[in-house]
């Protein structure tokens, strides 16, 4: 058996221009260029879909979380990008941030605990 390496993620959209420029703002400041966001291997791909709606109704479905070493510090580069938090806790193992993009997808940061 093979264990799957996941790769890349396509967010559908009807904004796609925006959304695109809002992920690379809040994500990767040092991206250019069109096409696919690189986060660190992985890549984002935003694309215009004519199938769902302007706002996700269930954005607790599927979060994507980003292990930060820092959480000021990215917190801050979110809050520049206008970021809409839904909640900053901390937590047993460690500080978890949930906000949400502008078709209202759910992100998570954390910076774990060393102990952790």
């Amino acid at each position: 058996m093979t264990t799957l390496k996941p790769g890349s993620m396509l967010l559908g959209t009807t904004r796609p221009t925006e959304l695109r420029a809002w992920y690379a703002k809040a994500l990767a400041p040092e991206s250019t260029g069109e096409g696919a966001i690189d986060l660190g291997g992985f890549l984002l791909v935003i694309d215009g879909r004519d199938d769902v709606e302007a706002k996700n109704d269930q954005p607790g479905r599927a979060i994507i979380n980003f292990h930060v070493d820092d959480f000021d510090a990215v917190e801050a580069q979110l809050n520049a990008a206008g970021a809409e938090w839904i909640s900053v806790e901390d937590r047993e193992k460690g500080r978890f941030g949930t906000f949400a993009d502008p078709d209202g997808n759910y992100l998570q940061i954390i910076e774990w605990k060393k102990d952790a």
